[in-house]
């Protein structure tokens, strides 16, 4: 069944999605191509959306939890005021978007992990535990997470071990399939030197900011350095000020304590008086909806 396989990729194909399976439809099967039609598919197109409509009734009456969450009726459970076009659906590289619960689990025992994992969070060299916990209760996770859109503190109070580095990776893993750091560390890295020739082709003011925020990689041998003067210099390349996502202090005092719990997002860095480029940072943590979501982070 057509509808069966389109699924598979997307429940919620978009136009351009059924685009592409009409016009390959009728490039395999030629016989299939419509007189009279100015592509030659444009019944295909209204037929396949009448299609995957109705195999997500299909898959709703079996529970599939990824349409489910789209019925009127489970929105009116969780929306003073539901709206039918409010559709939550995956976004790009989200494989495993909304998880069905493990074989032999439901809400109620995947809770009775999540508040087991808060003891364990509390002990040490238990990583592997936290681990394995963690993987366990993901689509307990993603459900509150999609259905609940819960501020940040609040989640980070309930999913306190979900805010490490290793976690955070992991979690990015489950979801897209893809790690994240080292994915996007080594692509960051392949591709730097040509990030570089293209960053000094501006010219201007752009550029002197540019050169500026390059400067300190003829100062340091240090990848980290390295990267984050690119990161740095492309943001300038797109007419943005690096300084309102990325801010640096020198001896951090009250006044800046201050200025970051008014930060809804962004990334600390504080470095000690006299401090060279090749100089580890006293500490870098980011921040998101005022809560410092990741301290004791190594490097920007």
């Amino acid at each position: 069944m057509l509808a069966s396989e389109i699924a598979k990729y997307k429940v919620y194909p978009s136009s351009g999605d059924i685009d592409d399976v009409a016009k390959t439809l009728i490039q395999k099967y030629p016989f299939l191509k419509e007189t009279g039609s100015v592509t030659g598919c444009e019944g295909w197109k209204v037929s396949l959306k009448y299609k995957m409509a109705n195999y997500r009734t299909t898959l709703r009456n079996i529970g599939c939890p990824e349409v489910a969450i789209n019925t009127l009726q489970h929105k009116r459970e969780r929306e003073k005021s539901p709206r039918r076009n409010n559709v939550k659906k995956p976004r790009k590289a989200e494989v495993n978007f909304l998880p069905q619960y493990p074989a032999g689990e439901t809400k109620k025992s995947l809770e009775e992990e999540r508040q087991a994992l808060l003891i364990e969070v509390k002990k040490t060299n238990n990583d592997q535990i936290i681990k394995t916990k963690m993987d366990k209760t993901f689509a307990h996770r993603r459900r509150e997470v999609i259905e609940e859109m819960p501020f940040i503190a609040e989640f980070k109070s309930r999913w306190p071990a979900l805010f490490k580095v290793p976690e955070i990776n992991a979690e990015f893993t489950r979801i897209t399939t893809v790690p994240l750091l080292s994915t996007f560390m080594s692509s960051l890295d392949q591709y730097s030197d040509q990030l570089m020739k293209i960053l000094r082709k501006k010219g201007g003011e752009t550029a002197r900011r540019i050169t500026a925020a390059l400067s300190a990689i003829s100062q340091s041998s240090r990848i980290e350095v390295k990267r984050e003067c690119i990161l740095k210099a492309v943001i300038i390349y797109l007419n943005e000020n690096p300084e309102n996502l990325i801010k640096e202090y020198m001896d951090f005092n009250v006044m800046e304590a201050d200025e970051l719990e008014r930060m809804d997002l962004g990334v600390y860095k504080i470095i000690h008086e006299g401090a060279q480029p090749d100089d580890s940072l006293e500490d870098v943590g980011i921040i998101i909806e005022r809560c410092t979501v990741l301290p004791d982070l190594r490097d920007v």
